[in-house]
């Protein structure tokens, strides 16, 4: 850590170093997909057999808090201490969590499983936050790009997960786990081997590296040090002080947490629709297929997101982003019993949310200074977590009451203040030609 902090660096040297970043976040983001989707694959099943389908919902959603709550103290971490500690911080914490899912399956004891689930989070707010290290080094006009790439990197391993849910499934029935809990077991392994491929090869840390040349660059008397900012740290507080005055970080933030509201709501009680009309012996394959085709609409397409966000704007991808998440939830909400529609839906949702995520980060990273972003990256992703957790929780419930279909008519609703935000006049602007 402390060669990263003093080394000297030239300007020329940043290229290099950026490529390196990407490949290594590139191989990361696999595995951690991987690690991540086989868990989420199966988790509202685990929960609905544990804890009943009404509750089903609420500890699905356990996760996507934990994902929330964990990026206080990984961006916390990384404004001290840079991108790597922070990272390896959060993977370890989500292999945590898998471990606790199996011993909460075992035992069949539910607060466990809230606990796990909780922890488990932390694989989702290691991989969410490793698109922003992609471009702490990255020049402003493939910022978009650079941060798909490692968006799209999940592709590989999410896709092809929730197929192997089934394989892990029957590979750990012979080591007496209970159904269900294998994929967890999976999970964690991956998990934790994310996390030491990180420790041992983020070398020299990009947001301590972009640091080191903003200070280089002598910034006129308004910005705040990175260096102080570092040393003294940069909380919630001082994030949102710096948001409310930028329309562009605000339009972001929002635009990043109405998707991931929306594609939770729809997506996590996608499993337990699907269960109604398939038997216990096809419903694992049947899930898999179709959160595969929703997970390759959220990541495949990635790298068109964010070619579309440098070419045209930020806030017009925004706005395509969200005419898709509308779309999905009405081709979802009358599929009824047919799959291949229901199919479709959970395809679009996941297009949706790719582009709201990608221009919605790209957006509020360029809209703040290097020396408080890592602390208002992390106000992102706790809003969105909450927002995403907020969604599963109710699911549940209303499907539970009211049914599916109205489950997705009430995430349509909730894009309406997203639209009236982004039809507003943002100024757009580099953080160095702001300040």
């Amino acid at each position: 850590m402390a060669t990263d902090l003093v080394a000297p660096l030239a300007a020329p040297d940043v290229a290099p170093i950026q490529r390196r970043t990407l490949r290594l976040l590139f191989a990361t983001q696999i595995i951690g997909g991987i690690g991540v989707t086989i868990g989420v694959a199966v988790g509202a099943l685990l929960a609905s057999d544990v804890a009943g389908t009404a509750v089903a919902g609420l500890v699905s959603s356990a996760a996507v808090v934990g994902g929330a709550l964990l990026a206080v103290p990984v961006t916390r971490i990384m404004t001290v201490r840079g991108r790597r500690p922070g990272l390896v911080v959060a993977y370890l914490t989500g292999a945590a969590g898998g471990v606790l899912v199996v011993l909460a399956a075992v035992t069949r004891w539910v607060p466990l499983l809230f606990l796990g689930m909780l922890l488990f989070g932390g694989g989702s707010a290691a991989n969410l936050q490793a698109r922003y290290a992609a471009v702490d080094l990255a020049v402003p006009a493939r910022r978009g790009r650079q941060l798909s790439l490692i968006v799209w990197a999940t592709t590989i391993g999410a896709v092809a997960a929730p197929n192997f849910a089934s394989l892990a499934d029957r590979t750990t029935s012979g080591w007496g786990l209970p159904p269900l809990a294998g994929p967890f077991a999976f999970s964690a392994a991956a998990l934790a081997l994310a996390a030491g491929v990180i420790l041992a090869l983020l070398r020299p840390d990009p947001l301590l590296t972009a640091r080191r040349l903003a200070a280089a660059a002598t910034p006129p008397a308004p910005v705040v040090a990175p260096a102080a900012t570092a040393r003294h740290g940069a909380g919630m507080r001082a994030a949102w002080s710096v948001v409310r005055t930028r329309p562009a970080a605000r339009l972001g933030i929002v635009a990043v947490a109405v998707g991931h509201l929306v594609m939770v709501a729809v997506m996590v009680m996608t499993p337990v629709r699907l269960h109604e009309w398939h038997d216990d012996a096809d419903v694992l394959r049947v899930v898999g297929l179709v959160l595969s085709l929703h997970i390759a609409g959220m990541y495949a397409l990635a790298p068109v997101a964010g070619w579309l966000t440098d070419r045209v704007g930020r806030r017009a991808v925004i706005l395509g982003g969200v005419g898709l998440l509308l779309a999905a939830c009405a081709v979802a909400g009358t599929a009824g019993h047919h799959t291949a529609r229901l199919s479709v839906g959970l395809f679009l949702l996941g297009l949706g949310w790719s582009g709201t995520m990608v221009a919605g980060s790209t957006l509020l990273s360029e809209s703040v200074p290097v020396g408080i972003r890592p602390s208002v990256q992390g106000l992102s992703d706790l809003t969105m977590g909450l927002a995403g957790a907020g969604a599963g929780a109710v699911s549940g419930f209303v499907v539970a009451a009211a049914g599916y279909p109205v489950l997705t008519g009430l995430a349509a609703v909730a894009v309406v203040p997203l639209v009236t935000l982004a039809l507003r006049p943002v100024p757009v602007g580099a953080p160095d030609e702001e300040e």
